[in-house]
């Protein structure tokens, strides 16, 4: 220890402890200058209505939302054998021809 007393100068801890001290000053100066915001003046009642208004906007679209997202399973319909019919929408050969008709007075 006495050696390190004997090489240690107390100019240089002072010059030392100086530089941190002005070093810990500037620091504290920049988180002052980053704190304050630049050109923006906020009015915390303005914010605090529009946030309001956004939250019952919010409030009012999920209460309107109507869509629903149950899952519906599909319904299964037993096939049942019936004979052998000819379709209902089949057209007679005179209503082909009224068709026919139709469409080229159209023209």
């Amino acid at each position: 220890m006495k050696a390190m007393q004997k090489a240690t100068n107390i100019d240089d801890v002072d010059k030392t402890m100086d530089e941190i001290n002005e070093q810990t000053q500037n620091m504290k100066e920049i988180q002052n200058a980053l704190a304050n915001p630049i050109g923006y003046d906020f009015d915390e009642d303005e914010l605090e209505a529009e946030l309001e208004e956004l939250e019952e906007l919010e409030l009012e679209e999920q209460i309107l939302d109507t869509e629903t997202t149950y899952h519906v399973p599909p319904v299964h319909v037993p096939q049942v054998n019936q004979p052998n019919r000819r379709p209902f929408n089949k057209n007679s050969k005179e209503e082909d021809e009224f068709a026919t008709l139709e469409k080229e007075m159209a023209i």
